[in-house]
């Protein structure tokens, strides 16, 4: 009861937010918003199943794209629009964890990239479909149950999808197959030896947080009703994967940290010294790997346990 009651207490707090936020702080709260929920499901797949893949960016392209396109190009309403779109998503990712997540550590982290920067290429190429290197522009979110959303609606949309990522994901940590996650990024040999499906449970990781990345792809399609490909290109991959080690790799809170954290920094820095704040993320993330590697959440958990420990000391 407690516990739903946090959650009841989170969710209507930020919900609350975007209401009291002029418009440009609402459009960085939204996308902060977008940047946490892909940096939650993103951390399953890097920091608990170990899978060191560079397409979770691409994949909400993917259903950004196919949202709008569906929509607009093939004149499906939102909600069918919205099961293909996920439906593509799957299947593609699907497609790529077959082949991709039989590879492990660089080769898997390059394979992911050669399918991302294929879809880039796709996106620029795409003509008159995908609004080549201008993307998709002039559209909008049709009435949902009678009411017109936008603004703030967009981002109560993306809360719910914030959320939603959380809590399946925390219970999926919590089941076997969390377990399983666990023991094969810790050591793949003998989780097979314990009777793990390794190719099988990678797959199913794969795919399901790719699914979530698409998920939040389709709300970000609608925040400023323009998709355009630089927004999914490696740059803001490697940043989502800035923000999972800072954090702290494995660790939900540490990704929600991370990611706030690194994308307010970005949009702080990026104004004054341009794409060069890149390079400083860069040079924190060699520094917080070094000093510790579990980042943000690791260095809490070490002050935590030693006030416990000098507490048992004083009290004995």
């Amino acid at each position: 009861m407690v516990a739903l009651m946090r959650w009841v207490g989170g969710a209507a707090v930020l919900c609350v937010i975007p209401f009291l936020l002029q418009p440009y702080e609402l459009d960085l709260y939204r996308k902060l918003l977008f940047w946490v929920a892909l940096a939650i499901s993103y951390n399953f797949l890097f920091g608990i199943s170990g899978q060191m893949a560079l397409s979770h960016f691409a994949f909400a392209g993917i259903g950004a794209y196919a949202v709008v396109i569906l929509m607009t190009q093939a004149g499906l309403p939102l909600g069918l629009a919205v099961v293909v779109a996920l439906a593509l998503a799957a299947a593609l990712a699907l497609i790529v964890a077959l082949a991709a997540t039989r590879l492990e550590g660089f080769y898997l982290a390059l394979a992911t990239l050669a399918f991302a920067q294929l879809l880039i290429v796709v996106l620029n190429e795409g003509g008159s479909l995908t609004g080549a290197t201008g993307g998709l522009t002039n559209y909008r979110l049709p009435p949902i149950f009678g009411f017109v959303i936008g603004g703030p609606g967009t981002a109560i949309i993306m809360i719910a999808v914030l959320l939603a990522t959380l809590a399946i994901l925390l219970r999926i940590d919590r089941s076997w197959f969390g377990r399983a996650c666990r023991a094969i990024r810790d050591n793949s040999e003998a989780a097979a030896a314990m009777g793990i499906d390794v190719a099988r449970t990678k797959t199913i990781a794969f795919t399901t947080t790719s699914v979530m990345a698409a998920a939040a792809g389709m709300v970000y399609a609608f925040f400023d009703n323009t998709v355009n490909p630089p927004v999914f290109g490696i740059d803001n991959a490697i940043m989502l994967l800035f923000m999972v080690i800072v954090g702290g790799s494995g660790s939900h809170l540490g990704a929600i940290i991370g990611a706030v954290l690194l994308k307010l920094s970005q949009d702080f820095l990026e104004p004054i010294v341009g794409h060069y704040h890149a390079l400083g993320f860069g040079v924190i993330v060699v520094v917080a790997i070094l000093i510790q590697p579990k980042g943000l959440i690791g260095m809490w958990d070490q002050i935590r346990a030693r006030r416990v420990a000098a507490r048992k000391r004083a009290a004995s």
